[in-house]
């Protein structure tokens, strides 16, 4: 792969390929990203304008080599925007489930539109039981069409197809990355398997769905020097004015942070699911990976894997990363000392009467978690309060004055003199009072499309690979919101107060729930041997 490179980039526009590679590249501040991403997505269409031909043309030989790990519903909506990228070329995809059988999604036709629209061919069809688009025969399927229609005159001599992850990586010798869309218990396993061939790794969320598992990922990610990145880092939002009316007194001494969302919007079970027939195609054992083994039920997998311990990390997971991980930074929480969780329950009928469900193996319906963390320098002590299934603070009376109510999904800053509202993602920050008159609205720049900001963002990635520095987003920096996720889920399984020790990662009160940090490894999926 080649080192020095001219990136495509708008002749007239500002853009990301304009970042120049610096010593203290990774130090760019949240807003500089977001905006300097955004800037860059005006530079690219869904057909870039290198197939076009000229100066800005990249040569295969010059590209990005990824593998795509995950060819379910998210995966392959995911997958178009990264095909319309310059530097990538995808050469391999991988799921253990071969065709377009059984899958969910928020409708019928529109991700199979969606492709349809960006491969250049309406008449494209995902067959299987011709419902919802996946599985890896899809995914190559619309890998091959994008770059025979839309990437013609590249030769490209089509994408592999995988059912293991393991025997991916032992045979594709030219690969320089990876993007992993697995379900969450697959994350971490596979980040590090990729780390240690030297690999580059793009990931969604969570690093793992277990604490020990993710630290060894974080570790082995500061030590390679391999570019990483989480996902949801690029859709954060900025804490720069929250930040300014915090550091200017406007709200006293912040005392907590609450954030609240509409997840889960999933079914989240309160007995195992039924035993039923494995899809042909579909490689359950694989699916399992480092899990231990059990009967198949569609209702492990697809869109339903989140609200199970084994397989998922539950909404704040799911969700956390996204509103979260700024918060975290701009406010420098480390580890927590305390996990207190309030959770919903499930109630039977016994023989005699109602019996309360004892369930260790799924999500709660509704839970609150609150973190509490010491002070860190001059920052006070905080609570930070994870709401989900409807739960959320207090109404406060600034908002009952105001003949208002707390939003659906939301973040809150709350002082001893005043409080912060935002959106879920610290969006349209509000510095609240008593009085309906001194409300602020602070103005909001212009929407981006999604689909433009992930564009701009993988460009990021490419432009890291090429350089070899890290940039903001990598897996070190994710150590704390990390932490935090899994500490929800161990907290919600013990159904009990947690105190946590940083140093030697371990609950020192309930030292049963210590079982919930790791993972037992089935023969041949420990991260040591693959």
């Amino acid at each position: 792969m080649e080192k020095d490179i001219l990136l495509n980039k708008s002749d007239d526009k500002p853009g990301i390929h304009d970042i120049k590679s610096t010593p203290d590249s990774s130090q760019i501040t949240r807003r500089k990203f977001v905006k300097t991403a955004a800037a860059g997505a005006l530079a690219f269409s869904i057909v870039p304008r290198y197939v076009l031909g000229g100066a800005g043309f990249i040569a295969p030989s010059d590209k990005i080599t990824l593998a795509y790990v995950g060819c379910g519903t998210q995966g392959l909506r995911e997958l178009l925007p990264l095909l319309s990228v310059p530097g990538i070329q995808v050469i391999a995809v991988c799921d253990p489930n071969k065709d377009a059988v059984g899958y969910k999604d928020w409708s019928k036709d529109g991700l199979r539109d969606d492709i349809r629209t960006a491969i250049g061919k309406p008449d494209w069809a995902p067959g299987g039981d011709n419902a919802v688009a996946g599985g890896r025969e899809n995914g190559k399927s619309v890998i091959d069409t994008y770059y025979a229609n839309i990437r013609s005159q590249e030769k490209f001599k089509g994408c592999n197809a995988y059912a293991d992850y393991r025997e991916l990586l032992e045979k594709e010798k030219d690969l320089d990355a990876v993007k992993i869309m697995t379900p969450d218990h697959l994350h971490g396993v596979f980040a590090i398997a990729a780390l240690k061939r030297n690999k580059h790794v793009l990931m969604h969320k969570p690093l793992s769905n277990r604490l020990l598992e993710g630290k060894a990922v974080i570790e082995m990610a500061r030590k390679s020097k391999s570019i990483t990145h989480l996902v949801p880092w690029d859709s954060n939002g900025s804490m720069d004015q929250v930040m300014s009316w915090i550091n200017s007194g406007e709200i006293g001494t912040l005392k907590e942070v609450h954030n609240w969302t509409n997840r889960p919007v999933w079914p989240q079970f309160s007995t195992l699911p039924d035993v039923a027939q494995v899809p042909d195609g579909f490689d359950w054992n694989l699916w399992l990976g480092p899990e231990a083994d059990r009967p198949y039920s569609p209702n492990y997998t697809n869109m339903v894997f989140r609200g199970w311990y084994d397989f998922g990390g539950g909404a704040m997971a799911d969700m956390g990363h996204y509103s979260l991980w700024t918060v975290f930074n701009a406010l420098q929480l480390g580890a927590p000392a305390m996990i207190e969780p309030n959770l919903s329950h499930f109630v039977g009928m016994g023989k005699y009467g109602p019996d309360f469900v004892n369930n260790d193996f799924s999500f709660p319906m509704a839970s609150s978690v609150r973190f509490k963390y010491l002070a860190n320098g001059s920052r006070p002590a905080i609570d930070l309060c994870w709401y989900d299934g409807g739960m959320g603070p207090v109404q406060p009376d600034e908002l009952i004055n105001n003949n208002e109510v707390l939003p659906a999904e939301g973040m809150m800053f709350v002082g001893d003199k005043g409080k912060i509202l935002t959106g879920f993602n610290i969006q349209n920050p509000r510095l609240l009072s008593q009085k309906k008159v001194d409300v602020v609205q602070n103005p909001q720049a212009a929407p981006v499309k999604e689909s433009d900001k992930m564009v701009a963002a993988l460009q990021l990635f490419v432009d890291a690979c090429k350089s070899g520095k890290q940039y903001p987003g990598n897996f070190t920096e994710a150590e704390h919101i990390t932490e935090a996720v899994n500490l929800y889920a161990a907290s919600l399984r013990a159904g009990k107060l947690l105190r946590y020790d940083a140093d030697s990662r371990q609950i020192t009160n309930v030292s049963d729930a210590n079982k919930y940090l790791s993972r037992d490894y089935r023969t041949g999926w420990d991260p040591a041997s693959i």
